[in-house]
């Protein structure tokens, strides 16, 4: 059983094996002092019965009256606890008895009754009156008597008496030997052993029953709410609080305990909101290094882009020339020659026609070289303020032209160092292109909208410039594409998709970042952040579109 393996149980049986081994011995030694006593007390009142017996028949004994001595001692015989009284005479000769078939009879020495006095050495030569002429043995039928010796002297009386003169030379003339029962005695020494073991069984049953209760309320019932605590804390449930009474190891214990598991839970807290700040600083960096590896394909894509645009537009640039001069050569023959007015018009027609195409070419070929070739840049400080109104005055009358209302805002500082044209030109691209999509052509509205150009001073060494409309928007596929060459949501007759990408290149030679946010049917917003100071020589900062961020987060 699992019980008798707890320590309250080994506690108790301890306490009760110590307690029963002490009292046992208790009760030994209370009934060896007991049965002492009591033997003590038989040994005085036989001694008294005695020495009361000897005066008795003194007297009697003095002058020689048997008959009087005989009727003293059968008096006296009618005690209780007297078995039997005898006189010996120097000789051992039975003289008075209570018994009469040993009158005249002679006693042996060797007897239990004479060996205590004689030892065997005979009638003349008794020991010296002491306690040890007292004697204890059995009965006949089993129970002890205790017989009391007592010499009878010669006294001067006696010896110089005219009846019965003795030599002064013998001390002894006789013993007077009393036979005291002890059954009364051996009763009451039994019941006080039978009282005692049973106060002693009780004593050790109620000591037993005080220690256990003392061991399950203060020990066994502290340690198992202990117990079950440190089991519920083990499966990981740190909310259990021990009730703390008194001021004992085992109270000292439970609060150690509850300040333990409140400092367990305080570190579960600590490791849970550390673990889940983790978590979130890695999904944050786990999208940083996925935004820079988007950002890095899309600088390579754009690399290999402008290397292709590159060499396109030399290949290119020399037979689109060389179309465009032999179309207007053709122009001026057809001008010189013999044909008829409405001939002569129709060619004209078709080769000017033929020159306004290569033309259109020569232009799309120019704007991919602006876009390869990455021109240098002139960095100066600036007030960008005057670069904002001057875009808001080319761009008034194509704004108005489309219904569209046109308003800007300069907050802040607006020193900036970067090149102005190309600064003026991304803004002029984005500008027209909100314009166009707020036309009333475009997505099927009816009515134009409102371009917005703020200036924002980031008061962090950042200055931010926004471009928004209240256009049909992009969605996220588009959102996707706008920096590319020749990516274009436009008919043919409107653009060749070139202008947002030759503005990325300016955006990044300028070290600045565009953070895209459009919603389809409620405008687009363009925030291009740049550097107030330009960095140093050789630094590098990456150009983060909002295309790859608001797609991706």
């Amino acid at each position: 059983m699992r019980i008798l393996q707890t320590i309250a149980f080994r506690l108790f049986l301890l306490i009760v094996s110590v307690q029963t081994l002490v009292l046992a011995l208790l009760t030994f030694a209370v009934l060896r002092v007991q049965e002492s006593s009591l033997m003590e007390n038989v040994q005085s009142s036989a001694v008294r019965v005695s020495e009361m017996i000897r005066r008795a028949t003194r007297h009697s004994m003095m002058y020689n009256r048997n008959a009087d001595v005989d009727g003293i001692i059968a008096e006296m015989s009618g005690e209780p606890g007297i078995e039997a009284i005898r006189v010996y005479n120097k000789a051992g000769e039975v003289s008075y008895s209570t018994i009469t078939s040993e009158l005249h009879s002679r006693v042996d020495v060797n007897a239990e009754a004479c060996v205590s006095c004689h030892s065997g050495s005979g009638m003349e030569n008794p020991h010296p009156v002491s306690a040890e002429l007292s004697r204890i043995f059995s009965a006949p039928d089993g129970h002890r008597v205790l017989g009391l010796i007592t010499p009878i002297r010669n006294e001067t009386q006696c010896s110089d008496a005219d009846c019965h003169a003795h030599p002064t030379a013998r001390t002894i003339l006789g013993v007077l030997d009393v036979k005291m029962s002890l059954a009364q005695a051996d009763l009451r020494l039994a019941n006080a052993k039978r009282e005692l073991l049973y106060a002693s069984v009780a004593a050790a049953l109620l000591v037993g029953l005080v220690s256990g209760g003392f061991i399950w309320f203060v020990v066994r019932r502290p340690v198992r709410r202990l117990t079950r605590g440190m089991q519920m804390v083990s499966s990981g449930d740190l909310t259990q609080h021990l009730l703390s009474t008194g001021g004992d190891e085992l109270g000292r214990l439970a609060q150690t305990f509850n300040s333990m598991t409140q400092e367990l839970a305080r570190a579960r807290a600590e490791v849970t909101a550390w673990s889940e700040t983790l978590e979130q600083k890695v999904r944050e960096k786990t999208a940083d290094l996925e935004r820079a590896h988007r950002q890095m394909l899309g600088v390579e894509k754009m690399a290999s882009l402008g290397n292709l645009a590159s060499s396109v537009a030399h290949e290119l640039n020399n037979p689109l020339e060389g179309i465009l001069t032999f179309a207007r050569l053709l122009v001026k023959r057809v001008h010189r020659s013999t044909l008829s007015a409405e001939e002569a018009a129709s060619y004209v027609d078709d080769l000017t026609l033929m020159g306004d195409e290569a033309l259109r070419c020569g232009n799309i070929v120019k704007n991919l070289l602006v876009f390869a070739r990455q021109r240098g840049v002139s960095f100066q400080s600036v007030h960008i303020g005057p670069v904002i109104e001057r875009c808001a005055l080319l761009m008034n009358h194509h704004a108005r032209m489309h219904n569209v209302e046109l308003k800007t805002s300069c907050t802040g500082d607006d020193l900036l160092e970067c090149d102005p044209d190309q600064v003026q030109q991304v803004l002029i691209a984005l500008m027209v292109n909100a314009i166009e999509a707020m036309a009333p052509s475009g997505g099927g509205r009816s009515e134009g909208g409102t371009l917005s150009l703020e200036l924002r001073s980031g008061g962090d060494g950042w200055m931010h410039l926004l471009v928004s409309d209240t256009g049909i928007g992009m969605s996220e596929e588009t959102k996707a594409h706008i920096f590319e060459p020749f990516y274009t949501t436009k008919s043919d007759t409107k653009g060749v998709g070139l202008g947002l990408s030759v503005a990325y290149g300016i955006l990044e030679r300028h070290h600045a970042r565009v953070d895209v946010e459009s919603v389809v049917g409620k405008g687009t917003a363009f925030t291009l952040i740049f550097p107030v100071r330009q960095p140093g020589p050789g630094a590098q900062q990456s150009l983060s579109s909002s295309v790859e961020e608001t797609t991706h987060e």
